[in-house]
């Protein structure tokens, strides 16, 4: 085994605990330094991790940081990974790549320039749930995929969130807050995806914090909180979406792919594992054993997979694919705005099979 991937983190919020916990149990991962807005919370994680705290200056420049793990709000993640890139440093960020596709595209027009790896969450596709689901498809289990749905409903993170805000302005929502989770699955799934028809709505113009020190305070809402789309796949498939923050419970389930030979339940895409079930043409349902992807991933997997394919292999959670699944979501806010089906003029390579088994 190589060298570890050095990791300096910039914003240590809430979600750095899931990518500090996963990296106690990579060897291919070694977290070297932190920076926060908040100094005082910077200053707290690298004692308690026993790194250095660094301005994100400093960070950036570190010679002992290979990778900057991005972690910051959406609107922010252009400006740290552009300064990243700018140093010479990989970068892997949360997602969306960016609050804007213009963002978005300078980022990874940037990291091709520079010759430097850009990534982007979500890495939950890399686990057993959806890539279980993968080798179904691959294998025929289902036959020609013809169509899917994704369904994601809650009626608001205000109600348990101490500080929504992000939620309901530019680059939040719940199309950019947790499409990315079903549409790089669908993505993984069924190929890149061509074209989209959406339409969007939102219930309420303000919401009211439910919890914490701010509990009862109104935040203004400025993006659309109920969005559905339909995607039609290079591969001809079409993809129902259903993204909402307006919805009080669902049944369906988060996704369901089907083929002229079967229908397949897939797990929730913002997990890492879950139960693959299968209906085959004539038969019952059943469950599949899990056949592919890491056994035991977190957040945090991608950067490992990045680390296994440092020499020029391709990594999975990459830049491409991140672009190609936010350039597909704001078309669907486009085509949702004008009324018109709206082409996507990105494309990626779907990315390859995960075998089962360990991260290497």
């Amino acid at each position: 085994m190589g060298e570890s991937l050095r990791i300096g983190i910039v914003g240590v919020g809430a979600i750095s605990g899931a990518y500090l916990a996963t990296f106690e149990r990579l060897e291919t991962i070694r977290l070297t330094a932190v920076a926060d807005l908040d100094a005082v919370r910077a200053k707290a994680v690298a004692e308690e991790r026993g790194v250095r705290a660094l301005t994100v200056d400093e960070l950036v420049c570190d010679p002992e940081v290979d990778v900057v793990l991005n972690l910051t709000v959406p609107a922010a993640h252009a400006e740290i990974a552009l300064k990243a890139i700018a140093a010479g440093k990989g970068v892997y960020g949360e997602k969306p790549l960016a609050a804007t596709l213009e963002e978005a595209r300078a980022v990874v027009a940037a990291g091709r320039a520079a010759g430097v790896a850009v990534g982007c969450a979500p890495d939950t596709v890399l686990g057993t749930g959806v890539q279980t689901a993968r080798k179904a498809i691959d294998d025929g289990l289902i036959g020609t995929p013809v169509a899917a749905t994704a369904t994601m409903v809650t009626p608001g993170h205000e109600r348990w969130h101490p500080n929504p805000d992000f939620y309901y302005r530019r680059g939040g929502g719940p199309l950019l807050d947790m499409g990315p989770y079903y549409v790089t699955a669908l993505v993984t799934l069924l190929g890149p995806v061509a074209s989209v028809v959406g339409a969007a709505a939102r219930a309420r113009d303000t919401r009211v914090i439910g919890s914490g020190p701010r509990e009862g305070e109104a935040v203004p809402v400025t993006v659309d909180t109920h969005v559905t789309g339909v995607l039609r796949h290079e591969s001809g498939a079409l993809s129902t979406l259903v993204m909402s923050f307006d919805v009080v419970a669902t049944r369906a389930a988060n996704i369901e792919v089907h083929g002229q030979a079967g229908s397949m339940i897939v797990p929730d895409p913002n997990g890492f594992d879950g139960t693959v079930r299968l209906h085959r043409l004539g038969g019952a349902w059943e469950d599949l054993a899990p056949s592919a992807g890491y056994l035991d991933a977190a957040r945090g997997y991608g950067l490992a997979d990045l680390a296994a394919a440092r020499d020029g292999e391709p990594f999975r959670a990459n830049g491409e694919l991140a672009y190609h699944v936010l350039e597909t979501m704001t078309a669907i806010l486009a085509s949702a705005e004008e009324g018109v089906a709206v082409s996507v003029e990105s494309t990626c390579e779907r990315p390859a099979a995960v075998p089962l088994g360990p991260v290497r």
